[in-house]
């Protein structure tokens, strides 16, 4: 039996990363690569993929790629992403990180580098 192995493209990926939001019980907000659904605006000059809400609870999700994984300023991005709060109740907003399972010891190194608020609101999931 062949075993065929297909790359996932970006969109399969943010698809991946949207369903894990919907097992943790968000609803989804924006997403990118969406049908009826607004594209997230940029969070400062960062783009995520997908923003997710449950009652008064936020989460944002990013999809890395290889290129992201090995860009220099990923770990600005990650701090300034997982520092943010929400505008009015001032709570922390969960970033869900979505990397494929060659990468995840990487960003897991990266991840470890920032403060301890900061790491405490990265999850990071594998998306392949």
């Amino acid at each position: 039996m062949i075993e065929l192995t297909m790359r996932k493209t970006h969109q399969d990926r943010v698809d991946d990363l949207i369903s894990h939001f919907w097992k943790n019980g968000f609803l989804t907000v924006s997403r990118k690569y969406g049908t009826y659904l607004p594209t997230p605006k940029p969070i400062g000059r960062y783009e995520i993929d997908a923003l997710g809400k449950f009652k008064k609870v936020y989460v944002m999700g990013i999809v890395l790629s290889e290129s992201d994984v090995s860009d220099p300023k990923l770990k600005q991005k990650l701090d300034y992403l997982s520092s943010r709060n929400t505008k009015y109740s001032n709570k922390k907003i969960k970033l869900y990180v979505g990397v494929t399972k060659k990468l995840v010891q990487k960003v897991y190194d990266i991840v470890a580098q920032l403060p301890k608020d900061n790491k405490e609101s990265i999850k990071i999931i594998i998306t392949e």
